[in-house]
């Protein structure tokens, strides 16, 4: 009987987020909060977690304070069974230079690798909302022989320009190209309204891995990019396999969320990842308690729905609210609400997202809006009601019309 494989996780997590201003200004993408009480990042590591890895490291490098914090305060593991969840930051061990990209991040951190001395080694991104039992992709890597296997997931057609699309070639198992965005992607064989979109994460061995990135690091046109680079060059070796996301059975799930994979890199996509929680049957679903999504243990009291000084009483319909607030005769509809939000008599919240520590005064309102932590709504102010004043206030509005307020802003009347 052969002994088990060793495996590495590598997350990373040095994303910017431009597109998800203005909730990055002050923290990196994978800290951004979703979902009431999780973070980004808690999707990808519960994931490996939930997969049974033990030693993982995340790759920081953009404003990463409240990153490295969560992740230190919220993952601690046993030590006394080697087992870790850390943050490392960017080291600048190849000179005096940030991470050039997500091929650059592991080089420069190849000590790691370096010092575990693993067999395999998962290499994923941190700001993606699914969830996935690596083992199965494990099995399937070590099975086929490939040096490296990408994750796909299938998408309609007509989406292909958005995402890196894999040609795959089903009688082997390989990938035949690796399409960056292409405008005339085939359909799959046995769905031609779908294309193969890579999820962003990788499983390689862990020799090929090494030489992988050290190749690219020498190169010097390569983007350092592990879709753009580092893929592409497994591939023209003829070493690159693929795994089908339908392939994955997740403990717990159904039929209505299985195989769910959002990417929420824009505004637009993280407010419609929100929507995807609050239905009934939700086509993500936070109670699988069979795979679960941890996070931080909030030391907070529950929930609390009560009547305003008049004597108004309230409603939540088709919400998720948090640890620690307090609703007073408060409308609440098609909302996710986060830990210690306050909102006085007579407000209205429909079809938003609240982070933590929102104020919202009596008989304020808020539509179709995104406040992040700390925004205070004067009594009677609104957001997310009247598109011009609010572009006018210096808000952000998508074009389809989500207002998104900053971190710690005074609305007023």
């Amino acid at each position: 009987m052969s002994a088990p494989k060793k495996v590495f996780g590598i997350i990373l997590a040095g994303g910017e987020g431009k597109r998800l201003m203005p909730l990055t200004a002050d923290r990196a993408k994978p800290a951004v909060p979703f979902g009431g009480q999780y973070r980004l990042i808690d999707f990808a590591i519960s994931n490996l977690i939930n997969s049974g890895l033990r030693q993982v490291v995340v790759l920081t490098q953009y404003k990463s304070h409240s990153l490295d914090r969560h992740i230190s305060q919220t993952w601690r593991m046993s030590a006394l069974l080697d087992s870790y969840v850390t943050s490392v930051p960017a080291q600048q061990r190849l000179g005096k230079r940030w991470f050039s990209g997500s091929a650059d991040a592991i080089l420069q951190s190849m000590n790691l690798i370096n010092d575990e001395k693993p067999d395999i080694v998962v290499v994923i991104g941190a700001d993606h909302v699914y969830r996935m039992d690596f083992r199965q992709m494990l099995e399937a890597h070590i099975e086929s022989g490939a040096k490296a296997t990408v994750a796909g997931i299938r998408q309609p057609l007509a989406l292909a320009s958005q995402f890196g699309v894999i040609d795959a070639d089903s009688s082997t198992g390989r990938i035949k190209q690796f399409l960056e965005k292409p405008t005339d992607a085939a359909g799959l064989e046995d769905s031609p309204h779908e294309v193969l979109a890579s999820m962003g994460n990788y499983i390689f061995d862990a020799d090929a891995l090494i030489a992988a990135v050290e190749a690219d690091g020498e190169s010097p046109t390569s983007g350092h990019d592990m879709g753009g680079d580092i893929v592409p060059y497994f591939v023209d070796r003829g070493e690159a396999g693929y795994y089908d996301m339908k392939q994955n059975e997740v403990p717990g799930s159904s039929p209505r969320d299985r195989s769910y994979w959002r990417d929420v890199g824009t505004i637009d996509s993280f407010y419609d990842a929100h929507r995807d929680l609050i239905s009934t049957l939700p086509i993500f679903n936070l109670y699988n308690m069979e795979w679960p999504i941890h996070s931080q243990a909030v030391n907070s009291p529950p929930a609390k729905f009560v009547r305003d000084s008049v004597g108004r009483i309230g409603n939540a319909i088709d919400s998720i609210v948090s640890l620690g607030s307090v609703l007073s005769g408060t409308h609440l509809e098609r909302s996710v609400v986060g830990p210690w939000t306050l909102a006085g008599g007579g407000s209205t919240i429909t079809d938003s997202v609240v982070f933590d520590h929102v104020h919202v005064g009596a008989g304020s309102r808020v539509h179709r809006a995104i406040l992040d932590k700390n925004v205070v709504l004067a009594d009677g102010a609104t957001v997310g009601v009247d598109r011009e004043r609010d572009l006018a206030r210096g808000f952000t509005v998508t074009e389809s019309g989500i207002t998104v307020v900053g971190k710690g802003v005074f609305i007023e009347r």
